[in-house]
This record gives structure tokens, sequence and C-alpha cells, in this order.
């Protein structure tokens, strides 16, 4: 699980009745971070500073929220969170948190009405531990749903799953809330072909956020999130859709040595046991 990367912590906060909640992953100091979104739907906070030509290179909290758009709000209590404790970077005003944030779309699932908030944001990083990750039903993965391409009445419950993969001292994780218009591809499987049925657009998105100890520029974490991909090609089919707002945040705690090139096999490993694990009780 993500928390197996030293210094990395998760938290959740969740609405079991309205079906939302949202996740922060809570970073060690100078971690650095990239990332790179696939898909035509993607609902967004800071993610154009993950770009490697951006100046700041570093992140203390990626939020994943239910909610859509409207659970973004969560970033700002992660920000309070973060700035409480002196953490951010550097500027003649004081620190400034960095708090990227990703939504996924779930309000036709339970209360539509509730949204991850600020303080929800807050109560997400408060809860935040190296403890092992609570998955399934929680936090960002609480509303979500996958197989929608085939139809809502085909829709079945999608969720936050988490794995790792490891070579000898390198640890490269991934957490992902799975909230798909396709359906998982389990490994060796070669599902029949059906036809996609069209769907309102923003109903759909999966997350993920891959940690590892290696030492990587912020150039190497893009590349990273790239192959990282690949894991959610391997895992769910179709994928990355125009209803998709797929996206995947690589971040290096740079404890470790590491070669990118086996990173990246590492990373697209974990992506695609985390969506598996995700859905792992989903008839």
């Amino acid at each position: 699980m993500i928390t197996d990367v030293p210094g990395v912590m998760v938290g959740h906060w969740t609405d079991p009745e309205a079906m939302t909640g949202c996740t922060a992953v809570v970073l060690p100091p100078g971690s650095r971070a990239a990332g790179e979104v696939r898909g035509g739907a993607p609902a967004a906070r800071e993610g154009a500073l993950l770009a490697p030509e951006r100046t700041v290179g570093t992140v203390d909290v990626v939020m994943l929220c239910g909610g859509s758009s409207y659970g973004l709000a969560a970033c700002h209590g992660a920000m309070r969170w973060c700035e409480e404790r002196g953490r951010g970077v550097a500027t003649p005003a004081g620190p400034v948190p960095i708090v990227v944030g990703f939504a996924l779309f779930a309000l036709m699932v339970g209360d539509g009405r509730v949204r991850p908030d600020a303080a929800h944001g807050y109560a997400a990083c408060e809860a935040a531990s190296e403890d092992p990750v609570e998955t399934r039903r929680v936090g960002a993965g609480t509303g979500a749903t996958i197989a929608k391409h085939r139809g809502a009445e085909h829709a079945r419950p999608g969720g936050l799953g988490t794995a790792t993969s490891r070579h000898g001292e390198l640890v490269v994780s991934a957490l992902a809330a799975v909230n798909a218009f396709g359906d998982v591809r389990r490994p060796g499987e070669r599902p029949e072909i059906a036809p996609v049925v069209p769907s309102a657009a923003f109903e759909s998105t999966t997350l993920a956020v891959i940690a590892t100890n290696a030492t990587l520029s912020k150039l190497d974490c893009l590349v990273v999130a790239q192959s990282s991909h690949d894991g959610f090609a391997r895992a769910l089919e179709p994928v990355h859709t125009a209803v998709d707002g797929d996206v995947a945040v690589c971040a290096a705690t740079c404890d470790a040595d590491g070669d990118r090139e086996l990173v990246r096999v590492l990373a697209a490993r974990a992506v695609e046991d985390a969506i598996l694990d995700a859905v792992s009780d989903a008839p």
C-alpha cells in the first residue's frame, strides 16, 4: 500500500450516507511531484504546476475528492492544515502550501447535494497517518462506480485501492480512486467487446497517486506518471475516454537510489494492482 513508502501518510473523510468523501495523501517535506491527465473530462486544482517546466517542484498534499469540481473545496482545508504546521514553499510572506487536487464525478450516487468542503479536507489531513490504508468504499472512493459503458443498469461499485511493487530497497506504491466509465480487465482476460452506450459527460474518472522512495527529478516524475497510465490500460477497458478525467500523479520522496526506467515498470504494475484492489469486492 502507498504508506509502504516511508513518510507518506493517508487520511480520509467519508460520508457513508451521502456516498461521498475525500482522501488526503500527505507527502514528506521536499517531495518532488509531477503528473499527467488523460481522458477528456478532468476536474483539477493546481494541476498546471505539476508540469516539469513550472517553477515549484515540490508538493505537500495531493487531495482526491468526490463531488466533482465542488469537492475541490477540500483543498482549502488542506491548505489551512499545512499552514498551521509551517509547510509550503518559502516566500517573503511566509510558506505557501502546495496542495494539488483532483475530483471524480459521483454526484448521481447518494446525495449529490453533499460534497467535500474545506472542513472535510482538513479532517482528512488531520486523520492522515502512516498506518495501513483503509480501502474500497471510503474517502474519495465512497461513491465510485465502474462499468458504465454498458449502460447505467450495468454499473457496479468502484472504490479506493492500493498496492506496492518492490525491487530491493526500491519501493513504488500506488493509491487509486476508481470511478471508471469502463470495466475492470483482469490479467489473462480479454472480455468480449461490448457496444459502448453513450453517457452524459463528467460521470466518470480514475485518479491515481504513485509514491516512491526513489530519488527522481520533477521531469523523471512526469515520465513515471506517463508510464503509470499503462497500469490504467491493463486494468480497465475502455480507458481514457472522453468522459473520464483520468490522472496519474507521481511523487518522489528522494530517500533512496533508483533507476528511473525501473521505477516506470514498477509504477505501471502498482497502478494496475491498485485498480484491481479497489474493485475486488465488486460482483
